[in-house]
């Protein structure tokens, strides 16, 4: 079943058309990677899905309900999670800071309980900070949850960008590039810890440069360029694509090389 479903999706920003007419599906419980060409509208798309743009035309709904247009909080509220490229941790604050922050909005003492600091607060706090811990051992951050997340290597950052993202309880976890730079390794042990937060009930879609995190990882793929979906499959068929090898696989290959 489609948890996630996108119709003829347009996005213009005056004369530039970003997505043009995208359809796309993300089912309960998979791994949907987004690969294309840089500026191929991506990166546009997460943003209309998560409420940072309002989309031009079509529609978004999530859990079948339609959610296009709604605010960023709004929708974060019905259960969508977001990493983004700068990982847009607080660099001077420890991992378990990080991820204990993230449980701001579980809160449900009210504002004046939570001023004078009431014996409700101190318990719902004393909790949060449980599952904060149960969330950094969960990432395999145990180690590192008193470090500064300045200190942290990259691929531990990114692991932090996605506990902090895991932590607010998604139904949907947008990654966005969330594997790319890293080296073989940590791009298998970021790609992992996908797959456990999969195992949760949790759907991800990932926009990645890594053809590693994609080919090896996800359940299903849909290439983007030029706004539009130029293909989509498995990763078999993808990597067998003439046009997806043209527009984009090629293209890879030579960085890469």
């Amino acid at each position: 079943m489609a948890i996630l479903e996108v119709r003829d999706l347009k996005k213009k920003f005056g004369g530039l058309v970003a997505l043009d007419g995208l359809d796309l599906d993300a089912y309960d419980s998979e791994i949907l990677g987004i690969i294309g060409p840089n500026g191929a509208g991506k990166t546009t798309l997460f943003n209309v899905i998560s409420g940072f743009y309002k989309p031009t035309v079509g529609k978004i709904s999530f859990q079948g309900e339609v959610i296009s247009g709604l605010r960023p909080d709004q929708i974060a509220g019905k259960g969508i999670g977001r990493t983004f490229q700068d990982l847009s941790l607080c660099m001077q604050s420890t991992v378990f800071e990080n991820v204990f922050t993230a449980f701001h909005k579980s809160y449900s003492t009210g504002l004046w309980s939570a001023f004078f600091h009431t014996k409700a607060v101190a318990e719902e706090e004393k909790t949060l900070k449980k599952k904060a811990m149960e969330i950094i051992d969960f990432m395999g951050l145990t180690v590192h949850k008193d470090k500064l997340a300045a200190n942290l290597s990259s691929g531990f950052k990114k692991a932090l960008s996605l506990s902090v993202a895991f932590a607010t309880n998604p139904k949907l976890l947008l990654l966005d590039e969330p594997a790319t730079t890293l080296s073989p390794d940590k791009v298998e042990m970021i790609m992992n810890l996908v797959l456990r937060v999969r195992e949760t009930g949790t759907t991800v879609v990932i926009i990645e440069h890594s053809m590693k995190a994609i080919m090896e990882y996800c359940d299903r793929i849909v290439v983007i360029a030029n706004g539009k979906k130029l293909a989509e499959g498995k990763a078999k068929e993808i990597s067998e694509n003439k046009e997806v090898v043209e527009a984009y696989l090629g293209e890879v290959e030579e960085n890469v090389s």
